[in-house]
C-alpha cells in the first residue's frame, strides 16, 4: 500500500476572503455611526421622552408652578366631559382632511406646472415657497383684517362685481372653512417642494417611452408622473395630516374658536384651560390629542406605506 503526502493546504478562496474582509469592516465601522447616534439620541430623551412622560405624570395630577397632587384619572374624566369637545374634535377632522386633501392636490398641480418647461419657473417656484417662510400669527392677522365684513379687501373685490361677501370669521358656516383655506395657502408652498423633488426624481425614460408609443400630456402624468410621485404623496399626506390635527395658532389668532364654539379644535379647547388656570386639566387634554393623532396617523402610516411598498 503506498501513502500519498497531503500536499500543502489551499487558503480560502477570493469569494470566502471577501466576505471575511466585509465583515471585518462592517465590526470596524460598527461603531462610527453608532457613535453619530449619541447626540442626536441625547436630544431626543431630553427634548421629547422626558417631557413626554412628565406630561403623562401630571395629566393624573392638579397642579400648579410649586405644587401638584395625585388625583388619578380624574382630569381624563373631566376633560371628556367638555361640553365643546365633540364639536372640537369633528371640526379637528375635518380641518385636518380638508387642509391636508387641498395640499395634495394643489401642490401636484403646481408641482407639475413647475417642472414643466415654463418661463420664470425659478420665479415662481419662490413666490409660491414665500407663505411657508411667513410667521403663522403675522398670516392669520393679515387675512383677519382682509376678510373682515363691508371693510375687507376681499369683500371690497366682491363688491366690485357686485357680490355681496359673507362675514368669513364671524359666521359659523363659513369660520373653519375660511381658516382651512388660508391654512393651505400657507403651507401649499412646502407640498409643492416636496413634489417637485419627487417629480424631478423620475427618469426621463419613462417619459420618453410614453411619447413613443404615442402617449400625449395627460397619458404621462397619468401612467408615469401620478404614480412614481407616490412617494412625495405619501409624505404630504402624512405631514399635512399630522399638522392638520395638531392645528391651533392660525385657528386662535383668526378666529379664537368663535363665533361662538363653532371653529374649535381639540388644541384651542386644551389651551382654554390653560388660560383658566386648570393645568392638570389641560395636560390631560394635551395627552389625548397626543393620543388621537397617534391612533390616527400610525394606521394611516402603515396603509400608505404599505401602498408605497406595493407600487
Amino acid at each position: 500500500m503506498t501513502t500519498q503526502n497531503a500536499g500543502p493546504r489551499e487558503g480560502p478562496g477570493p469569494a470566502t476572503r471577501q466576505r471575511h474582509a466585509r465583515a471585518g469592516r462592517g465590526r470596524h465601522q460598527a461603531a462610527y455611526p453608532l457613535a453619530l447616534y449619541v447626540p442626536a439620541a441625547v436630544v431626543y430623551v431630553a427634548i421629547f421622552l422626558i417631557p413626554t412622560v412628565m406630561a403623562f405624570y401630571f395629566a393624573l395630577t392638579r397642579w400648579t408652578l410649586f405644587d401638584s397632587t395625585f388625583i388619578g384619572l380624574d382630569n381624563f374624566r373631566d376633560f371628556l366631559a367638555e361640553q365643546n369637545l365633540r364639536v372640537g374634535f369633528q371640526n379637528t377632522l375635518v380641518y385636518a382632511v380638508v387642509t391636508s386633501g387641498l395640499k395634495v392636490v394643489l401642490g401636484m398641480a403646481l408641482g407639475v406646472l413647475l417642472t414643466s418647461r415654463l418661463r420664470l419657473r425659478g420665479f415662481l417656484r419662490s413666490v409660491v415657497f414665500f407663505p411657508v417662510l411667513v410667521s403663522t400669527v403675522a398670516v392669520g392677522i393679515t387675512f383677519s383684517a382682509l376678510l373682515r365684513p363691508d371693510t375687507g379687501l376681499v369683500d371690497r373685490a366682491l363688491a366690485v362685481v357686485g357680490v355681496s361677501g359673507p362675514d368669513w370669521l364671524g359666521d359659523a358656516t363659513t369660520a373653519l372653512l375660511s381658516v382651512a383655506l388660508v391654512d393651505v395657502w400657507k403651507g401649499v408652498g412646502l407640498a409643492t417642494v416636496i413634489y417637485i423633488a419627487g417629480i424631478l426624481s423620475i427618469p426621463q425614460e419613462y417619459h420618453q417611452a410614453v411619447a413613443v408609443d404615442g402617449g400625449n400630456a395627460w397619458h404621462r402624468f397619468r401612467h408615469v408622473t401620478l404614480p412614481l410621485s407616490w412617494p412625495a404623496t405619501y409624505s404630504v399626506i402624512i405631514l399635512s395630516f399630522i399638522g392638520g390635527l395638531r392645528s391651533f395658532d392660525l385657528i386662535w389668532t383668526m378666529t379664537r374658536g368663535g363665533p361662538g364654539f363653532t371653529s374649535d379644535v381639540i388644541a384651542s379647547i386644551i389651551y382654554k384651560q390653560y388660560q383658566a388656570g386648570f393645568f392638570g386639566l389641560s395636560t390631560a387634554g394635551n395627552v389625548l390629542l397626543f393620543v388621537v393623532v397617534t391612533v390616527i396617523v400610525v394606521p394611516l402610516n402603515y396603509y400608505l406605506g404599505k401602498k408605497q411598498v406595493a407600487l
